[in-house]
């Protein structure tokens, strides 16, 4: 079991105020209608839809506007999206990915490369950043669910690979290709799970100090206040101390 830290590899766009909640839900819904309509409408024979459902819920979107979203992916009208990964570096070396769904291949590159330039960092090629990073399941708990051992136990016998577990809940890791499988067999012996979503999880991280800290958190802003990109990930940690102080 290793120690878990709250600040590394976080998802930042969940620590938005209220007024970034419709921003939020709007991305969320774009997930479900692509789910959907790549697969089947019906999420229990569509494990993307599920996923992307659950992290909905999770988030707490109402059921209506996500079966809105589901609604509109079997319309005939439906929006095209193209799945692109973005990889480049944040101030102080900090390697980036970024994920989006997009209508427009030039529009969102475009912003995507000025939002890195305007916050000191750089864009890179594809590739050039991914492999510090491991392509996994990750299916998160409360700690409420059980101590740090029967949460181990539970997760190695559903198939997982490695549990971290803090003061704050657990973190489990399993094959990306083994998630829904995994994630079906916790919920049979922890019950339902807060999130089960795909990560790409750092290798190592890199502590930052205020100012570092400071210029990331003002790339991850750009980043995540534009309404094609989907999740931002990075390999830092952010010492108590210096969360504190931001």
């Amino acid at each position: 079991m290793a120690g878990h830290s709250k600040w590394a590899n976080i998802q930042h766009r969940k620590g938005k105020q209220d007024a970034a909640r419709s921003k939020l839900f709007s991305k969320l819904a774009k997930e479900i209608t692509v789910a959907a309509k790549l697969g089947d409408p019906d999420p229990d024979k569509n494990a993307r839809l599920r996923l992307a459902v659950k992290e909905a819920k999770s988030n707490s979107m109402p059921k209506d506007v996500i079966d809105r979203a589901i609604k509109k992916s079997q319309a005939g009208d439906a929006d095209t999206y193209e799945e692109i990964r973005y990889e480049g570096y944040a101030p102080g070396g900090i390697a980036v990915i970024v994920e989006a769904m997009t209508d427009n291949r030039n529009r969102t590159a475009s912003n995507v490369r000025s939002y890195f330039t305007k916050a000191g960092g750089n864009l890179g090629e594809t590739g050039s950043v991914s492999f510090m990073f491991d392509r996994v399941g990750e299916i998160v708990y409360k700690a409420s669910a059980g101590d740090a051992d029967t949460v181990m136990m539970a997760a190695l016998d559903a198939g997982a690979d490695d549990v971290e577990s803090d003061e704050d809940g657990h973190w489990i890791y399993c094959a990306d290709t083994a998630l829904g499988e995994v994630s079906a067999a916790l919920e049979a012996s922890l019950g339902e799970s807060e999130t089960a979503k795909l990560i790409w999880k750092p290798q190592s991280r890199t502590a930052l100090d205020l100012d570092g800290a400071q210029k990331l958190m003002k790339l991850l802003d750009l980043l995540e206040d534009d309404d094609d990109v989907q999740s931002v990930t990075g390999n830092y940690d952010i010492p108590d101390d210096v969360a504190a102080a931001l």
